[in-house]
C-alpha cells in the first residue's frame, strides 16, 4: 500500500510538471491563467479539507497524549529526564532549521504574483506583544477557537483537559476511552483526506508551473537540496550528543537503527519502522523498559525531523512571497511551533496542518501552502527517517542517564526481553 501511494505521489509529480508546462507552452498567459485557477480548484478543496480536520484532530489526540503522558510520568525521576531532552532536542530542530533556511534562502527573489494581492503588509502583529501573545493563548470559548482554528487555544484548552482526566482518582475511564476513540476517528478522517494527496499535488504543481514556467523547478530542486542539507546538519549534531552521553556506543547504536531509518524514509512513516526500532535498540544494550516507555512518548512529543521541517517550510513560504518576518515574529513562530507540534503527532503530513495554522497564526493565506504540497512527500520521507533518528538517541541517552545502558557483551535477555545485567 506505501510503495503503491509512493508511485502514485511520482506518478502525479511528473504528470503535474507535464501538464503545467504544455498549458505554459501551448496556452497564451491568460488562457494559462484561467487553466491554473481551474486546476487550483483541487488543491484549494483539498487544504479545506485538511482546514476542517485541525480543531478535533488536534484536541482528542493532544488530550489522549497528555493522559498518557501523566500515567507514564508515576515512573517521575525517567519522565523528567525523558522530557527534558525532548524539549532540547526540540529547541536545537527548530533553531537549526530556522537558521539554515537563512543561510540558504531557498525562496528568495521569487516574489510569487499571490503576494501583492494577499499580503499587503508584512504580517499581522496584533499579537506580538508579550501581553498579547499571552492574553490569546487563553480562550475566551473552546467552541469560538474551534470555530476559528485558533490553534494554540485549542491546545491551552487540551493541556487542561487532559491534565485533569489524569488527575481524576479512576482517570476517568470512560472519557479515557472516548477521547482515545475520538482520536483514532479523527485519525482514520485523517488518512481519507490524505488519499487525495496526489490529486492535490498534481493540481498544484500544474497551476504553479502553468504560469511561472519550469523555472519553478529549480526553486523546488533547491528548497528540496536545502533541506536535505539542514536535515544533514541536524542529524550530525544529534551525533555529537549521544556521543558526549554514551561515547562510543552513538557508533553502533547508529548501525542498528540504519534499517529502521531506511524503512521509515522509503515509506514515509515513522510509525511504519516502531516495532523495528523496539528490536533494534536492545541489540545495543538500552534495556526493554527504558525503550518501551521512551518511544510512545518520543513518538507524541519529540519529531525533530517535522519540527526542523515546519520552520524550514514556513519562513521558504513567506520568502517566496516577499513577505519579512521580524525577529520578534520568528521568536514567537518557534514557540507556536513547539506547542502545535505536539499536538498531531502520528497523523500522516502532519508537518502540513501545523505549517497551515501558522500561517493562520500570521494573519498570511493558508492556501500559499500549497507551493509545498507539490514536493511535501519527497520531504516527508526525510523528517520520517530524522524522527527515527532523534527517538533511538533520546532512548538511548535516557538509559545512559538512568544506568541502564547494558554492555552489550553483557546482555542475555530473558524471555520478557530484560537484559540480565545493567551497567551503572
Amino acid at each position: 500500500m506505501n510503495r503503491r501511494f509512493a508511485l502514485l505521489i511520482v506518478l502525479s509529480m511528473v504528470l503535474g510538471v507535464g501538464v503545467g508546462w504544455a498549458c505554459n507552452q501551448f496556452l497564451s498567459a491568460d488562457q494559462a491563467k484561467q487553466a491554473a485557477e481551474g486546476l487550483s480548484l483541487i488543491t484549494d478543496v483539498f487544504l479545506r479539507l485538511i482546514k476542517m480536520i485541525i480543531a478535533p484532530l488536534v484536541f482528542t489526540t493532544l488530550v489522549a497524549g497528555i493522559a498518557h503522558m501523566e500515567n507514564a510520568a508515576a515512573i517521575g525521576r525517567i519522565g523528567a529526564k525523558t522530557m527534558g531532552w525532548f524539549i532540547g532536542a526540540s529547541v536545537v530542530s527548530l533553531l537549526v532549521g530556522l537558521m539554515m533556511v537563512h543561510l540558504l534562502q531557498p525562496g528568495a527573489g521569487l516574489h510569487l504574483e499571490t503576494a501583492a494581492a494577499a499580503a499587503p503588509t508584512a504580517a499581522n502583529t496584533d499579537a506580538f506583544t508579550l501581553k498579547g501573545f499571552i492574553t490569546h493563548l487563553v480562550p475566551t470559548s473552546i467552541v469560538d477557537a474551534m470555530a476559528k482554528n485558533e490553534i494554540l487555544q485549542i491546545v491551552v484548552f487540551s493541556l487542561f483537559v487532559g491534565t485533569a482526566v489524569a488527575a481524576v482518582d479512576d482517570r476517568a475511564p470512560a472519557v479515557s476511552v472516548l477521547v482515545e476513540q475520538g482520536a483514532q476517528i479523527m485519525l482514520k478522517v485523517t488518512e481519507f483526506v490524505m488519499k487525495l494527496a496526489p490529486l492535490a499535488i498534481f493540481a498544484a504543481l500544474a497551476s504553479t508551473i502553468a504560469t511561472q514556467g519550469l523555472a519553478m523547478l529549480a526553486v523546488y530542486g533547491k528548497f528540496v537540496v536545502g533541506f536535505y542539507a539542514t536535515m544533514g546538519v541536524l542529524w550530525v549534531l544529534l551525533f555529537i550528543a549521544g556521543f558526549f552521553v554514551i561515547g562510543k556506543r552513538v557508533i553502533p547504536l547508529f548501525g542498528v537503527i540504519r534499517t529502521p531509518a531506511l524503512l521509515a524514509f522509503s515509506t514515509a512513516s515513522s510509525e511504519a519502522a516502531y516495532p523495528r526500532i523496539l528490536d533494534a535498540l536492545p541489540k545495543v544494550g538500552v534495556r526493554r523498559r527504558i525503550v518501551s516507555f521512551v518511544l510512545p512518548l518520543g513518538y507524541s512529543f519529540n519529531l525533530d525531523g517535522s519540527m526542523l521541517y515546519c520552520t524550514f517550510a514556513t519562513i521558504f513560504i513567506t520568502q517566496a512571497h516577499g513577505v519579512h518576518l521580524t525577529v520578534q515574529q520568528q521568536i514567537f513562530m518557534l514557540l507556536l511551533l513547539m506547542v502545535t507540534s505536539k499536538g498531531i503527532a502520528g497523523v500522516p503530513r502532519a508537518s502540513l496542518v501545523v505549517i497551515m495554522a501558522t500561517l493562520t497564526y500570521f494573519g498570511l493565506p493558508e492556501a500559499w501552502i500549497a507551493i509545498v504540497l507539490g514536493v511535501d512527500h519527497l520531504l516527508d520521507m526525510g523528517r520520517s527517517a530524522t524522527n527515527v533518528v532523534g527517538n533511538s538517541v533520546a532512548a538511548a541517552v535516557v538509559a545512559k542517564w538512568e544506568g541502564e545502558l547494558e554492555d552489550i557483551e553483557d546482555q542475555d535477555p530473558d524471555a520478557s526481553g530484560e537484559p540480565a545485567k545493567a551497567s551503572a
